[in-house]
C-alpha cells in the first residue's frame, strides 16, 4: 500500500556534533535559507536531533524560524519518571522541557551500547506513557542481508514493541528503516531496495495496527542531496533520517526541498 499521502518527515540527527559554535552557524544557514525559500510545513515536517546538551539551545534558535522545526532527543532513559539516577534523562524531563520527539532504536545504540529489546521496549513504553512522539530506528546489518534474512530482522525489530504499544499509540510512531551497512559509510541501498523493504515494512504495520496505512517510514543511511529525489519518487518512502548531511546546511535545506517537492 502506497503510502503517498502521508507528509513526509526529514530529520537531521547531528550524533556527537557539532561544537556550539558550528551549531549556530549551521542553524543561521538553514534558518536564512527557508526564509529566502520556505518549505511548507502541509509539504514536509522537518526536525534536528542535536546532542541531549543541546537539545534546549538549538530549540531556543529554532523558535526565530520562519516555520515550525521540531527539536528531537536523540536518547531518553529506560527509567521513568525522577529519582537518583546520575546520568540520566527521562521521558517525563524531556516533555518538561517541550521536547515532544525522540530517537529509539538506532543500530548505534543497539550495537555500541548493547541497547536490547528489552531495554528498547523499556524507552517505548516510557516514552509513549509521557505523551513523546517516537521515531523509531529498525535496519540490517551487511551480513543479515547477504544472508537473505533482512526482512525477518527488520519485521521482528517492530514486533518486538507490540508488546509495549497501545493501540492508539502506533499514531505516535514513525518508522526509520536504516541499513546498518549504509550508515556513515557513503553507501546507499538503491531506491529499489529502499522501496521494497519500506513496501514490506508497510505490510506488517496495516497487519499490527489500522494506523498503519498512514505511519511515515523514513529512510536513512548515507541520505544526501544528491540522492534524496530519487529517494523521495518512491511511494513508501515518507522522508529521510538524515546524518552527516544535515551537518551541512545546505544540504540538509535541499534534501528537505526534495521530499517537500516530491510528495
Amino acid at each position: 500500500m502506497s503510502g503517498s499521502a502521508i507528509t513526509p518527515w526529514v530529520v537531521g540527527n547531528w550524533k556527537m556534533n557539532p561544537m556550539q559554535a558550528d551549531a549556530k552557524e549551521l542553524l543561521s544557514g538553514f534558518k536564512k535559507l527557508l526564509q529566502n525559500n520556505e518549505i511548507k510545513e502541509e509539504n514536509c515536517h522537518i526536525g534536528i536531533a542535536p546532542s541531549m546538551l543541546a537539545l534546549t539551545s538549538v530549540q531556543a534558535e529554532l523558535a526565530s524560524s520562519v516555520r515550525s522545526i521540531y527539536t528531537v532527543a536523540q536518547n531518553v532513559s529506560r527509567i521513568a519518571g525522577l529519582g537518583a539516577y546520575t546520568g540520566e534523562v527521562s521521558a517525563e524531563l524531556l516533555k518538561d522541557h517541550h521536547i515532544d520527539f525522540v530517537l529509539i532504536g538506532h543500530s548505534e545504540r543497539r550495537e555500541i551500547f548493547n541497547e536490547t529489546s528489552q531495554i528498547l521496549n523499556e524507552k517505548v513504553k516510557n516514552a509513549l506513557t509521557a505523551g513523546l512522539t517516537i521515531i523509531y530506528c529498525v535496519g540490517e546489518s551487511l551480513e543479515q542481508r547477504e544472508n537473505g534474512q533482512a526482512e525477518q530482522v527488520v519485521l521482528q525489530q517492530i514486533c518486538d514493541i507490540t508488546a509495549v504499544v497501545q493501540a492508539e499509540q502506533w499514531q505516535k510512531i514513525v518508522i526509520a528503516y536504516e541499513p546498518i551497512w549504509a550508515i556513515g559509510t557513503g553507501k546507499t541501498a538503491s531506491p529499489e531496495d529502499a522501496q521494497t523493504m519500506h513496501a514490506k515494512i508497510r505490510e506488517g504495520l496495516t497487519q499490527i495496527t489500522p494506523f498503519g496505512a498512514s505511519m511515515a517510514i523514513l529512510y536513512g543511511g548515507s541520505v544526501k542531496a544528491e540522492n534524496a529525489v530519487e529517494l523521495a519518487t518512491c511511494p513508501d518512502i515518507n522522508g529521510a533520517l538524515v546524518g552527516g548531511a544535515s551537518l551541512n546546511a545546505a544540504s540538509f535545506y535541499e534534501i528537505a526541498q526534495a521530499f517537500a517537492n516530491t510528495k
